[in-house]
């Protein structure tokens, strides 16, 4: 439903704390004037803007993580968990040793007036509270004894298009650079170039389920993108089942080829499925859209708002742009994971990941330096995606 929707259902108590948070002088006693008075305000551009202006980092992620939603409806659960996940520990303090006085000191006593008040930390629930009171989160029940929380959809669509108006006035957009990277159907082509060497070789798996590393070398010198096996005793975590044992392009292949049971295991030897038959004279024509959607969800563990990161990149780099100029766009958004900071999920699990996917070209322009650009076909298989609604798709 439309904002102008959620108001009509809203009781006067909830229609008269939004109109006092927007300041409307209208009858607080007719619900009529209420809607109205409430509904011209938000029209104006000024009070939409000062209302994202003044939202601290921490609510902007939280804003965020809901734009690019299909899904009508959350839980209270659901919007406590993502105001959590936009808790990054900016503001930890970091703690020195000092050195002990040579005499311990007795702390005086302050008087009880003169302490100042303890300062009120700002909970999940606060925030919840003061979208709603704004009248960006909209609550009512779905079913027996289910409580769930809607943003209106015109709203959605003013939030993106306002913060797109301020991300894209930080941005630096150049003409083609003199040489870039496009790995479109690559990917596509080394599913088809692995069943191949799958259906003709004996390709033997250790114990924790790798390829013994001969196979894996020989893999990797037939795919059209060269990757380097991890090194040994390397850290690798948390971006899909494979990711332990291959560099991050062949795990997401081997993710894909395994979800869609292209292969299985049968005595530590890997052996083509019917499906991977089928697979091996064909390609699917939606494959770089289901490749879309399975990096969405291995991604969406380390990156839990690795939708929203992708459609902005998709929303921002419709031309060409600096990647200097959109580093500190994104930065903020991005949460570290163990040894990942948010440059170099930005750089390898994000970009790095699109380019790999064909959604995006990254070049290397002569005054800029690296400039990034979506594909007509990544611009067209990223719209309407919905992660939630893929979550069942794909079994490993």
């Amino acid at each position: 439903m439309n904002f102008s929707d959620m108001l009509g259902y809203a009781d006067i108590g909830q229609l008269s704390r939004i109109a006092s948070v927007y300041r409307c002088e209208c009858n607080g006693h007719s619900k009529n004037d209420l809607i109205q008075s409430i509904l011209s305000t938000l029209s104006r551009n000024d009070v939409f803007e000062a209302q994202i202006d003044g939202m601290n980092v921490e609510e902007l992620r939280f804003l965020n993580s809901l734009m690019f939603e299909t899904r009508d409806s959350f839980s209270l659960e659901e919007l406590i968990a993502r105001v959590q996940q936009s808790k990054f520990g900016e503001a930890e303090p970091q703690v020195t040793q000092a050195e002990p006085p040579e005499q311990p000191v007795k702390p005086k006593r302050s008087r009880k007036k003169n302490e100042p008040p303890p300062v009120k930390e700002t909970t999940p629930r606060d925030i919840i509270a003061r979208f709603k009171h704004q009248g960006w989160l909209f609550n009512g029940f779905s079913g027996p004894n289910r409580y769930l929380f809607q943003v209106p959809h015109d709203l959605r669509t003013r939030f993106r298009d306002t913060l797109k108006r301020k991300f894209t006035a930080q941005l630096q957009y150049t003409d083609e650079p003199h040489m870039y990277r496009d790995e479109q159907q690559l990917l596509s082509g080394d599913i088809r170039q692995t069943l191949h060497y799958i259906h003709h070789n004996a390709v033997q798996l250790a114990a924790d389920g790798s390829m013994y590393k001969r196979f894996s070398i020989q893999l990797l010198d037939g795919f059209a993108v060269r990757e380097e096996l991890p090194a040994k005793g390397e850290w690798r975590f948390g971006y899909g089942r494979h990711f332990h044992h291959y560099p991050n392009r062949m795990s997401l292949l081997f993710d894909y080829c395994s979800s869609m049971r292209y292969f299985e295991e049968n005595q530590l030897t890997l052996v083509l499925t019917t499906a991977g038959q089928e697979r091996l004279a064909s390609t699917p024509g939606n494959e770089t859209e289901m490749l879309y959607k399975l990096w969405l969800r291995l991604y969406k563990i380390p990156i839990p708002n690795v939708l929203a990161l992708s459609q902005w990149i998709n929303s921002l780099a419709e031309q060409w742009v600096t990647l200097s100029s959109l580093r500190p766009v994104l930065i903020p958004f991005i949460k570290p994971y163990y040894y990942d900071d948010a440059n170099k999920i930005l750089d390898h699990r994000l970009i790095g990941m699109m380019v790999h996917l064909g959604l995006l070209r990254i070049g290397d322009h002569q005054e800029h330096g690296t400039v990034i650009r979506m594909t007509k076909a990544g611009r067209a298989v990223m719209a309407g995606i919905s992660l939630e609604n893929n979550d069942k798709m794909f079994l490993l």
